[in-house]
């Protein structure tokens, strides 16, 4: 019988034995790139690449220039010296050669409307955005607006202050003017009886 001690160090140096046969994977670095067997290209890249063919399939000049090579296609396959024809009366050549333009410029076409239609879609989910915050920022304003008013029809303003001491100054005046026609110069010239404006 053996010790549970020498069967633990056994167990210990088998285990590492076959960690140390594996490679470890270090968790810090990140991993070599796998080799593809197709290969490989930027999406960004090919949007691009198709945003321009399709912004130029769509101009004037792409038409001008695909007129005139078929008008000088056509031309050339009819009046020139049958030896030197390429494409004969059907011009089959010809439709293959626009068939497969047509067959290519459609899928780019398409990628390139895909990708404005996500531009788009950010660009209004941007929009949308800005929108909610100016009509929080709105709805802030008008009620700090709204509870400057009502703090305003508490406060005295200037031209209410004004006319109150307007007000208090002829009252004053009124006074003044009142006591200098019942009053005398001395206490014997005063009417007899009790002065209304004593207090």
């Amino acid at each position: 019988m053996v010790p549970e001690r020498e069967t633990t160090a056994r167990e210990r140096a088998a285990s590492g034995a076959t960690a140390a046969s594996r490679t470890r994977a270090r968790l810090d670095q990140p991993r070599p790139p796998r080799r593809r067997l197709l290969p490989e290209w930027d999406p960004e890249s090919f949007g691009r690449l198709s945003e321009r063919v399709a912004r130029f399939l769509g101009t004037g000049r792409f038409i001008v220039w695909m007129t005139v090579v078929i008008i000088l296609w056509v031309v050339w396959n009819i009046a020139a010296p049958s030896s030197l024809r390429f494409d004969e009366y059907p011009f089959i050549f010809l439709t293959l050669a626009l068939s497969l333009q047509a067959s290519y410029a459609a899928p780019l076409i398409l990628l390139a409307q895909n990708r404005q239609d996500d531009r788009d879609r950010v660009n209004l989910e941007q929009d949308r955005k800005q929108n909610e915050r100016s009509i929080a920022d709105t709805e802030y304003l008008t009620r700090e607006i709204a509870a400057l008013r009502i703090g305003l029809g508490e406060v005295a303003t200037r031209d209410w202050i004004r006319s109150e001491l307007q007000d208090a100054l002829k009252e004053l005046e009124e006074r003044q003017n009142g006591h200098r026609a019942d009053r005398g110069v001395f206490p014997a010239d005063r009417p007899a009886g009790r002065d209304v404006h004593d207090r």
